[in-house]
């Protein structure tokens, strides 16, 4: 089945404000040709995406305008980077309308201490008030890691998040918490409306990435977790998969729109 067969099984004219996909998981094809790409996702049915390194993604406005698409958050790294390049992050941000940029990872080895969580945080609210400048919020997207680590008695990711300016949010990565040890709906429960945005993803919640399934398909309690976080954008992510992940993203939109969680 193709993902425009896909499209036939729920009504092409709904909108679906909520819902957006992390382009990372078609990066082969985002970077072969990214144009079609994207007007491919536009004919399944988004009306938004979620771009990565979107700084250094040629074309990437230009091609947004032709598939009729927003991209409302976008991922680049920036923590621990000099004043130039923020500057240049963030204008980027707001000619491409990107309203929230997420820094999509510190590496494992900076969630070990507190006084590291704690640079950490102090690097992300300064990046707030350089992005400020331009109308742009900042956020921060975890991994598993994050919530491997304890400060005390808390994970680490809560931790830091407490540390964060009020104006800074954060992106949960529902299946990532999971692997961690944690239920995302607690965590999600615990950090409130700080979080700004949800990936979306199904699987056994294992490291190995190409476990990961469509959205449905898999064994996390996807309508809790949605539930648990009721204003966060929803964004499809597959970090890989044993198989077509563009078929498994169309199958992800559909199987959300037909059970009405977005």
């Amino acid at each position: 089945m193709t993902s425009d067969d896909r499209k036939q099984a729920y009504s092409p004219t709904m909108e679906h404000p909520s819902l957006s996909v992390q382009l990372y998981t078609l990066r082969e094809a985002v970077q072969e040709d990214l144009g079609g790409t994207l007007a491919r996702l536009s004919r399944i049915g988004f009306e938004q995406v979620e771009p990565y390194g979107f700084p250094d993604l040629e074309g990437l406005g230009e091609s947004l305008t032709s598939a009729g698409l927003v991209a409302p958050t976008g991922h680049a790294h920036y923590l621990g980077e000099d004043d130039t390049e923020l500057h240049r992050v963030f204008a980027s941000a707001k000619a491409l309308n990107i309203g929230l940029a997420i820094d999509p990872y510190v590496v494992a080895e900076r969630w070990v201490s507190e006084a590291d969580i704690r640079e950490t945080a102090e690097q992300l609210n300064a990046a707030a008030a350089v992005a400020a400048e331009y109308g742009v919020e900042v956020g921060y997207h975890n991994h598993a890691h994050e919530l491997e680590t304890q400060i005390d008695g808390r994970t680490a990711f809560e931790f830091f998040a407490d540390l964060l300016n009020p104006e800074v949010r954060l992106e949960v990565d529902t299946y990532w918490v999971t692997v961690g040890g944690h239920d995302p709906i607690e965590i999600l429960a615990r950090l409130g409306d700080r979080v700004a945005a949800i990936h979306v993803k199904d699987g056994p919640a294992t490291k190995e990435t190409k476990d990961q399934v469509a959205v449905g398909q898999g064994s996390l309690p996807v309508r809790d977790i949605l539930a648990a976080a009721p204003q966060a954008l929803r964004v499809i992510e597959l970090d890989d998969s044993r198989g077509d992940r563009f078929a498994a993203v169309a199958d992800s939109y559909a199987w959300l729109v037909n059970e009405g969680l977005v």
